[in-house]
């Protein structure tokens, strides 16, 4: 089944990577993919940046693996109003939103083989009503409240949030015994399911400066993330620590383990932005279905410039698809 790929943010840069995707298609080999989206806006942007693009509007998603080889397949969903690079507009939320939502039921229902979300301006769906803290959060609620997991990664690193977008103070008050386990549970049968890894190992990271030395400098690694290793061992996952966040991410410490168990946002991505800014993955993780993402910003920036790099939408895609095809594969 082909992928879905849902439009992001118009003022931004993901028609520019959908496109640059499409067009890089053989080289990188890109599975094949249908975009929901404006076709006009997608046209406006091939023409405006002098890029070769054939579109073809689609009915259904079952159409789109027959017209990708010729052009980029589009289920059409219209914008009230033209996007104007960079500058984000209220008035295009619905269409967002209803892009993510009906990526999400197709992926769902078997009709798609994953969804890949473009990156989203969070304050332009605040300001239309938009409740969810960001995508994760928005795809638990459609999938029916599902626990999801976010992991980023890249092909040096895979790192697995235990609280997310949460401001820092509610994070660390957020964390509990309870959670590590559920995510650290969640991480392992990802691991297995999706990338094929029989016996994952989990490095679990301490909190503290020096995971805490021994309760000196903090005792959640005494109080809350050792009892959560013990518990994980005790339920067959094999996983280690607290360890020390400093010396977690260098190059002989991650052949060490599979995944790492990470208790707050940056402690997650500074590590994994630094070894591979351009490449790296978003992954939800205890979902019904496969939802990736590039692990990057709407770029309003340089928006409609043609500066956009797609590596990140690439590899969005094409962990989608080898995902999906290990599903299927059974």
């Amino acid at each position: 089944m082909p992928i879905a790929l849902t439009m992001g943010e118009p003022a931004g840069i993901g028609g520019e990577i959908a496109l640059l995707a499409w067009l890089r298609r053989k080289e990188a080999n890109v599975p094949p993919f249908f975009v929901i989206d404006d076709p006009a806006r997608l046209e406006r942007i091939a023409a405006s940046l002098g890029w070769s693009a054939r579109l073809r509007r689609v009915d259904a998603p079952q159409q789109a693996e027959a017209v990708f080889a010729d052009a980029l397949p589009v289920l059409p969903l219209a914008l009230p109003q033209p996007a104007t690079p960079g500058r984000p507009d209220p008035a295009h939320a619905p269409a967002v939103i209803e892009a993510i939502a009906t990526g999400a039921a197709l992926a769902k229902a078997g009709r798609a083989g994953a969804l890949v979300t473009n990156p989203i301006q969070k304050e332009a769906l605040y300001a239309a009503g938009f409740r969810h803290p960001g995508h994760t959060e928005f795809l638990a609620e459609l999938a029916g409240g599902a626990a999801p997991v976010m992991m980023l990664a890249c092909s040096e690193l895979r790192v697995v949030l235990v609280t997310i977008h949460q401001p820092l103070r509610e994070a660390l008050a957020a964390l509990r015994v309870e959670r590590i386990v559920a995510v650290g549970r969640v991480a392992a049968a990802g691991l297995v399911r999706d990338f094929g890894i029989p016996r994952p190992r989990l490095a679990v990271a301490g909190l503290n400066p020096h995971a805490g030395e021994r309760g000196t400098l903090g005792r959640e690694e005494i109080d809350i993330i050792a009892p959560a290793v013990a518990e994980l061992r005790a339920a067959g996952v094999d996983a280690s620590g607290p360890a020390p966040a400093d010396t977690l991410f260098h190059p002989a410490a991650r052949q060490r383990y599979d995944a790492a168990l990470c208790m707050y946002h940056d402690q997650a991505l500074i590590p994994l932005k630094t070894i591979d800014f351009a490449g790296g993955i978003n992954v939800t993780l205890g979902l019904p279905f496969i939802r990736t993402s590039p692990d990057h910003g709407t770029a309003l920036d340089i928006a409609g410039t043609g500066k956009a790099d797609p590596t990140s939408l690439i590899a969005a895609l094409r962990l989608a698809g080898d995902m999906a095809a290990r599903r299927a594969r059974g």
